[in-house]
C-alpha cells in the first residue's frame, strides 16, 4: 500500500477526557431506536423506506433502491436485541421482495447487492438459519462476481458492464459492500470471492486514498490492461476535493477488510483517513 501522511490530530487531549458515554446511555438510545421501528412497522410491511426523506418523511418504495435493507437490518437487529418474534416475523414477511429480486435480476447492476443482501439475508441465516436466506445470499454474491473485472482487480461500481460512462469505476462506497463476498467464501468454501474482495480493497486503498489521507469518491481503472486511470467525484464538490460521506465510508470499510483478513495495514490506514 502507499505511503499515506499520518497528520497529529490538533488538540488531542480533548478526547482524553471523559466524553460521558456510557452503558445506560447506549441502552436508551437503542430503546428509542426500538420504538421509532415499532412506529414504522404497520407502514414497511412489504414496502420500504425511501433513501431520502422529505419534510422528515420517508415515502413507501418497492426493493429498487440500494437503501431497502437498512430497514430490513434494523427489523433484524431489533430482533436480536429483544428477542421478540415480531421483528423476526416482519423481516422474514420481506424475504420474498429479495428473492424476486436476485432471481429476476431486478436491479441489480450495481455494486450495492453487498448492502443488500449482507444486512437482510446474510442476518437472516446467521440469525435464524434459514437455508434459503443463505441460498439468496450466495446468489446475490455471484451476482457482485459478474462485476468484477479480473485484470483491473475491480468490482465496478454502477451500470452496465459495457457502459464507456462507467466500464472500470471504482468509489469507495463499496468497501462496505466486500462483507458479501468474504462471508460467501466462508459458507462455501470457494475462495474465490474473498479474492475478489482482497483486490478490490487493496486497489481502493492504493487509488482511492490520496497521500494526504484524502480520498477520491471515485476511481477508473483500465479493464483490459488493468492500470490506473484518474480519480473523479460523483457527489462530492470536485474531483480533487474529498466528499465526507465517502471519507467516513473509508474510515468504516477499510475496518471491514481488516476483520475478515487480518492485515492490519488497513487499520494503519484508516487512522490516517
Amino acid at each position: 500500500m502507499k505511503q499515506v501522511k499520518d497528520e497529529d490530530i490538533k488538540n488531542s487531549g480533548r478526547y482524553k477526557e471523559d466524553s460521558g458515554l456510557t452503558r445506560e446511555r447506549c441502552l436508551e438510545a437503542m430503546e428509542f431506536i426500538r420504538r421509532q421501528v415499532d412506529r414504522n412497522l404497520q407502514t414497511f410491511q412489504d414496502t420500504f423506506p425511501s433513501e431520502a426523506s422529505t419534510n422528515l418523511v420517508y415515502r413507501q418504495t418497492g426493493n429498487t433502491e440500494w437503501t431497502p435493507a437498512f430497514w430490513t437490518g434494523m427489523l433484524w437487529l431489533a430482533y436480536e436485541t429483544t428477542g421478540d418474534a415480531k421483528y423476526r416475523a416482519a423481516a422474514e414477511g420481506q424475504l420474498d421482495s429479495y428473492r424476486r429480486r436476485v432471481e429476476e435480476r431486478r436491479y441489480t447492476d450495481t455494486h450495492d447487492l453487498g448492502f443488500l443482501y449482507t444486512l437482510s439475508c446474510v442476518a437472516s441465516y446467521k440469525l435464524t438459519g434459514s437455508e434459503e436466506a443463505k441460498t439468496l445470499a450466495v446468489q446475490a454474491a455471484d451476482l457482485l462476481m459478474e462485476r468484477y473485472w479480473d485484470k483491473a482487480g475491480i468490482i465496478q461500481a454502477w451500470g452496465n458492464l459495457q457502459d464507456p460512462r462507467q466500464q472500470g469505476r471504482i468509489i469507495i462506497d463499496c468497501l462496505m459492500n466486500l462483507p458479501l463476498l468474504y462471508w460467501a467464501s466462508d459458507v462455501t468454501g470457494n475462495p474465490k470471492y474473498k479474492a475478489a474482495a482482497e483486490s478490490h480493497a487493496r486497489k481502493s486503498a492504493e487509488h482511492l486514498i490520496r497521500e494526504d489521507a484524502s480520498s477520491y469518491h471515485t476511481f477508473y481503472m483500465d479493464i483490459a490492461s488493468g492500470q490506473p486511470k484518474y480519480g473523479s467525484t460523483a457527489q462530492g464538490h470536485a474531483d480533487d476535493s474529498c466528499w465526507s460521506r465517502g471519507q467516513a465510508w473509508g474510515i468504516y470499510g477499510f475496518p471491514l477488510s481488516y476483520r475478515y483478513t487480518g492485515d492490519d495495514r488497513y487499520l494503519q490506514l484508516t487512522s490516517r483517513l
